[in-house]
């Protein structure tokens, strides 16, 4: 299994431990993470241009190492990673979401005070200082540090691919309350009216004259009441209730298509050649 080691420099110690950390979190063994700041170099390590040359894996230009050693002094520090080549970009994606350095600026900077035409930034085959440098195949005990202009470098046997990263859009769904139906049941009234038939008995007294002389004989001189009863109907009013219906409340769905519009970025790259200063022109 090829290995390759990752590094990363970060303008606060911090942030260095903080990438440690979250590489820990991911999986990666402690045993291959290494974190330095200006504490943990040796003076005269610090000084030593050999040492950030074995550290970064490659030459290193004099302005580069001023660079480097001024990233430490100012409270910065080192992230240093051995991890298997199948782990790399996992790892790299990680190191760059906690915000690596740009040295590329800072190293151009230092070559413009100093009126120097240096290697750092070779144009002309896209190499370029960058925050996360890696190294095939190097044992744990060599560090190997860098830093990205615009994405991650990567040195490989002899070779450094610069990475183009570009953002998809990705469209999620959430779930939100645009308002509420309300039914509420209450009860009204309203008059209503109905014709019944009532039917009532009176007593009613008639007279008519007798003409059977017979009758005489069964002349009663005794008192005598009759009681005739006299009735009448009146309405009796009860209500009955009933379900005169049903209401059958539900939610019914329906589906749109909304076209969601924003933007992504995309790294792109340009070529432009430097020519040497140093070479003469023919004469």
């Amino acid at each position: 299994m090829a290995y390759e080691k990752i590094v990363a420099f970060y303008d606060k110690a911090d942030k260095a431990r903080n990438a440690a950390h979250a590489l820990e979190d991911s999986g990666f063994s402690s045993s291959d993470i290494g974190v330095l700041n200006r504490g943990s170099v040796s003076d005269r390590e610090f000084r030593d241009g050999g040492w950030w040359q074995r550290l970064i894996g490659r030459s290193v230009s004099d302005q580069e190492g001023a660079v480097y050693r001024r990233t430490l002094e100012s409270g910065g520090g080192v992230l240093t990673l051995r991890t298997p080549d199948t782990e790399v970009d996992r790892a790299m994606k990680i190191l760059n979401g906690h915000g690596p350095m740009d040295l590329h600026d800072r190293t151009t900077t230092v070559e413009r005070a100093t009126d120097r035409v240096t290697s750092t930034v070779d144009r002309a085959t896209d190499r370029v200082t960058s925050t996360v440098d890696r190294a095939t195949d190097r044992p744990t005990s060599t560090l190997t540090t860098t830093t990205p202009p615009v994405g991650p470098v990567r040195t490989v046997a002899g070779e450094e691919v610069l990475r183009l990263a570009e953002e998809q859009l990705d469209v999620g769904k959430r779930q939100v309350a645009t308002g509420k139906s309300r039914i509420r049941r209450f009860v009204v009234e309203k008059p209503v009216q109905s014709q019944v038939t009532l039917h009532e008995e009176h007593c009613e007294v008639a007279r008519r004259a007798v003409t059977d002389p017979t009758l005489a004989k069964d002349v009663d001189w005794k008192d005598q009441v009759i009681e005739v009863t006299e009735t009448s109907e009146q309405p009796v009013v009860s209500k009955t209730a009933r379900v005169a219906e049903e209401v059958v409340i539900r939610r019914r769905g329906s589906d749109h298509v909304e076209t969601v519009r924003d933007t992504v970025r995309r790294q792109q790259i340009e070529v432009e050649r430097v020519p040497d200063v140093n070479v003469k022109k023919a004469a």
